[in-house]
């Protein structure tokens, strides 16, 4: 897949002390990339679904998945091309309360997109209240091009790892490389380690 990018405008501001990892800068806009084309399903046809090592799997269609607890995440993003942005808001579901009620021995989630995108992650990565899958930002509907409908939100790693077009999260006992892991991007991605890619 082809890489492109869109959205880089204004000149690179230093952030305040604690709030921005190593060779990061800050933007005021909210750049664009993505791996290929952007998906766009109709919501009428949008599920979300857990699955692989569950005792059985779950499955939500999009008013089924707004009617489920939310809430609202203000919280800074860091992208690997190393720009941040602080303070960002978003609505969504925690991913805990996804996982209310599976019984689960695995350690590792796979998130798995629209495109064919996926990312890896450790269960511990994505519960105690550090993962949501959201469906707005800015208290507006996500747009297209920022994940629409919905998007997982990990904002304590690199945002690659907040996967787009989010359609579920398979349950894995061992690890299992996503798109970028599996390009040479870092398995966990933490961007106070500036763990960008493999050996980092």
């Amino acid at each position: 897949m082809s890489v492109f990018s869109r959205g880089f405008r204004g000149r690179r501001q230093e952030g305040p002390p604690g709030r921005v990892p190593p060779g990061q800068y800050l933007v005021d806009d909210f750049p664009v990339l993505s791996a290929g084309p952007t998906p766009e399903t109709p919501v009428e046809e949008w599920t979300f679904t857990i699955t692989g090592d569950v005792d059985a799997p779950r499955q939500w269609s999009w008013e089924e998945f707004l009617a489920l607890p939310s809430e609202t995440i203000t919280t800074d993003i860091h992208c690997v091309t190393r720009w941040s942005k602080l303070d960002t808001v978003w609505e969504g579901v925690s991913v805990d309360t996804l996982l209310e009620g599976v019984d689960t021995s695995a350690e590792y989630v796979l998130a798995f997109c629209d495109g064919g995108y996926t990312t890896n992650l450790p269960l511990e990565d994505v519960t105690d209240g550090k993962a949501w899958v959201a469906v707005s930002y800015d208290g507006e509907p996500l747009e297209a091009e920022h994940g629409a409908p919905a998007r997982l939100l990990v904002p304590h790693l690199y945002l690659w790892k907040s996967a787009k077009w989010i359609r579920g999260l398979q349950l894995l006992a061992e690890d299992e490389s996503g798109f970028w892991e599996a390009l040479g991007y870092h398995d966990r991605g933490d961007p106070w380690q500036e763990q960008r890619h493999w050996g980092d």
